[in-house]
């Protein structure tokens, strides 16, 4: 008997492994067990009995501890199990500083469980778990009929949004994230959550040979170097006096800084930096009846797009030892992952890319990241398409950039942006250029990269 009971707890144990290896897989703490016994307390009380709950603590079968608490806004009661964190503090004193470790239970943290709730009605509004170590990228359901539709949301865009579930709202109180996964992975596009942390040697490589050399960059008006190393107008093609005072320095304009990228690149492979003529060649034929195509005629409009396409066909074409012109390279980003964003006036359908404009600068932090997951070990030669916002509209390319996106050893999306041979902050960048488009084109990341300088 006893060896009969052994044998069936073995193979109980082993049956579970599964379930315990896919919720493992995000390595999100799981309050499920903890929720089954909220229900009727917290996530279906009146808000006034709500009230009258403290904030508790609770801990799973594993150890994991959860604060459970209630916090309001003007219009809706939010109900938290949030999993434990310790934090460093810095306390000041007469003494100097010191630093201590504090308990704290995050509401966005990975494992977070939040129910929303209209404070008029006391209906649910949505469901949300966090999962991610970006507290903007998480998943939510909302209630719709009998039945929960799901979303996944990257940064304020949606990469899946009202997609049915067939289950009940209510399932979702107490569910795992090893279910909500389970139930849902032919629904969401889990595999934007497939990060590998060590898969960034490359993109961090050449952010930081970038970053020692920023210091030895100069800004100069159409300034780039051609292919022997010599400093040339880029307007021109011809020589470009440097001053005795910066005759030591790097001295490059936004695209002439591209340039010297690109050739840290090529230069290790052929022993030769890339020519200018090539990178000025028009990739946007524009009607000639448009406005633009009028402007196009006496202006180039289109400069930085084409000098972003062609720098990338240049490294696809070195590297494979043939010539590709710009349309037959691949270098150009057209994704679409997104079907909405969340803006100021509310939920909206995504643009998505535009055909010679590229994406607008309010989803391209969400586009990076899915980019950083799906191409990790590339970077991204960016051209910015500004508007005068006048009657009628111009729009140019006249300035550019490059972005390094990756995920850190703690798989926290991050992205470096360099332009006109200095490192800003994505902020600063937003800021700048919220209300314009910015086009991408791809390039392969590598540990061989020696610029010049």
């Amino acid at each position: 008997m006893k060896k009969r009971f052994g044998i069936a707890l073995f193979a109980l144990i082993y049956s579970v492994l599964p379930l315990f290896a896919l919720y493992n897989r995000f390595g999100v703490p799981d309050s499920s067990e903890i929720r089954e016994g909220l229900v009727e307390s917290w996530f279906e009380a009146p808000l006034m009995n709500v009230r009258m709950n403290r904030p508790e603590v609770r801990t799973n079968s594993i150890g994991e501890k959860f604060q459970i608490r209630l916090e309001e806004t003007e219009d809706t009661f939010n109900v938290f199990v949030a999993p434990h964190a310790r934090i460093e503090v810095d306390i000041y004193s007469d003494k100097g500083r010191d630093t201590e470790l504090q308990d704290v239970y995050p509401g966005d943290a990975s494992g977070s469980f939040l129910l929303v709730r209209d404070k008029k009605t006391g209906k649910p509004l949505r469901i949300r778990y966090y999962f991610s170590s970006d507290s903007e990228v998480f998943v939510q359901f909302t209630p719709f009929d009998r039945i929960a539709l799901c979303d996944y949301v990257i940064f304020g865009c949606y990469a899946a949004k009202g997609v049915p579930t067939g289950l009940p709202f209510k399932r979702f109180y107490s569910s795992s994230f090893e279910q909500v996964v389970r139930w849902t992975e032919n629904m969401l596009p889990w595999q934007y959550n497939r990060i590998y942390k060590d898969g960034y040697h490359s993109v961090q490589q050449m952010m930081n040979v970038i970053r020692e050399k920023c210091v030895s960059i100069i800004p100069v008006e159409d300034a780039m170097y051609d292919e022997n190393g010599d400093p040339v107008f880029i307007s021109t093609g011809k020589p470009r006096p440097v001053s005795t005072e910066y005759k030591d320095m790097i001295t490059v304009n936004g695209a002439g800084f591209l340039k010297w990228i690109a050739d840290g690149i090529t230069e290790p492979l052929t022993g030769g930096r890339l020519k200018r003529e090539p990178l000025i060649l028009p990739t946007v034929d524009y009607k000639s009846v448009g406005f633009q195509g009028i402007l196009s005629e006496n202006y180039a409009i289109s400069f930085t797009l084409d000098w972003i396409r062609n720098l990338a066909s240049a490294i696809v074409s070195v590297r494979n030892r043939k010539t590709y012109l710009f349309n037959e390279s691949g270098v150009d980003v057209k994704l679409e992952p997104f079907t909405a964003e969340i803006t100021e006036k509310g939920i909206i359908n995504s643009a998505g890319y535009i055909e010679n404009s590229g994406y607008q600068v309010n989803c391209l932090k969400s586009m990076l990241y899915i980019l950083a997951v799906t191409e990790p070990e590339t970077f991204y030669f960016g051209a910015i398409r500004e508007t005068d916002r006048k009657s009628p509209e111009v729009k140019v390319f006249n300035e550019c950039c490059v972005f390094f996106p990756y995920f850190d050893d703690k798989g926290r999306f991050k992205c470096v942006v360099f332009k006109d041979g200095s490192e800003i902050s994505f902020d600063e960048f937003y800021s700048r250029y919220c209300l314009d488009f910015v086009s991408l084109t791809r390039c392969q990341a590598t540990e061989q990269f020696f610029p010049a300088g």
